[in-house]
């Protein structure tokens, strides 16, 4: 089977498995399985926005969690605010905080790519090593930030009361929220898949093998992956708002550096430089904890090396693996 033909046999299958799975789940009568995949599906979400500059531009983050973080804070302390009834903001126009689903994820999305547009006009007059470190430093500033807020649970997190209301939606059944993390990742990709194919793609590709050249032939090259920067932030912080929904609960931990770097394996494992690679190393790592940890309490001694076993034996991760030899990513 010709090369293209499998990366079309394994975006069908995956799909019509992923559109089947709460109806699957139900015949098995493992109606927890739901739950897991909506998991999976938020954190691919999460790890698609990082591949962006991970595996097109080259831009090695560690601090990818925070843009995740702060999405998932903007829903729990609007819904905060909503449920006590006591203004986000007072002044003569007070500010009250929401449920609504059509106001706080938009807004979510919207804090972290700004964040991100900070974060990133400072870190990207960095690279290598020092870009690293200062995305890790800004990551880490803003986790103690959120864990000194006592107002908003400290480092004891913030309980939601309830799943966001969104457009007559009942989100608290596992189901219906399952297809809406399902259509916000489709959403994801399919806006991804039109960047990394557009003249705006070529240029972050064109920066990660040469940024030099690329100045030279006239590209503003700082501009490029700063908006690239902004981006990947806003794709993380749709999944911080998606998480927050699922475990109705937000802490300091999910802007912890440790969250990046499994953001970074899942990228790595699946895939760098392609699309539905972090779908799967973030499907692949999910499901090797939630299985390993039924048979022992120390499943990372053996998920480690079998993690380092499928990096060092395939070209691109896990989806080089179903590909096969003479695979180019996509």
């Amino acid at each position: 089977m010709k090369l293209s033909a499998r990366k079309r046999l394994l975006w069908y299958v995956g799909g019509a498995l992923l559109a089947l799975l709460p109806p699957l789940a139900g015949l098995a009568d493992e109606p927890f399985m739901v739950s897991l995949a909506s998991r999976i599906l938020i954190y691919a979400i999460a790890a698609v926005s990082l591949d962006l500059i991970l595996g097109f531009g080259a831009m090695v983050s560690l601090g990818h969690a925070a843009f995740f973080g702060a999405g998932a804070y903007v829903v729990g302390i609007l819904a905060f605010h909503a449920f006590e009834g006591v203004p986000l903001a007072s002044g003569p126009i007070p500010v009250s905080g929401t449920n609504n689903a059509l106001v706080s994820w938009p807004l979510a999305v919207i804090v972290s790519a700004l964040l991100a547009t900070v974060i990133g006009a400072l870190s990207l007059r960095t690279s290598g090593i020092h870009f690293i470190m200062i995305t890790l430093a800004f990551a880490q500033m803003l986790f103690y930030f959120f864990d000194s807020l006592e107002a908003y649970g400290g480092d004891d997190g913030l309980s939601l009361w309830s799943r966001n209301d969104l457009a007559g939606l009942d989100l608290g059944d596992d189901t219906t929220f399952y297809y809406v993390c399902l259509g916000s990742l489709a959403m994801f990709m399919l806006i991804c898949q039109r960047l990394v194919n557009s003249r705006f793609g070529m240029v972050i590709r064109g920066c990660a093998q040469n940024e030099r050249r690329m100045r030279a032939l006239g590209f503003p090259t700082y501009r490029y992956k700063l908006l690239c920067f902004a981006i990947a932030g806003a794709g993380a912080g749709l999944a911080g708002a998606l998480i927050a929904n699922q475990t109705e609960y937000v802490s300091p931990g999910l802007l912890h550096w440790t969250r990046s770097g499994e953001l970074l394996v899942m990228v790595i494992l699946g895939g760098m430089g392609t699309l539905i690679g972090p779908v799967l190393g973030a499907a692949v790592l999910l499901l090797g904890e939630d299985l390993l940890a039924i048979f022992t309490e120390h499943w990372q001694l053996y998920l480690g090396p079998l993690l380092i076993l499928v990096v060092l034996t395939t070209r691109r991760g896990v989806y080089g693996l179903l590909l096969g030899r003479g695979n180019d990513g996509g």
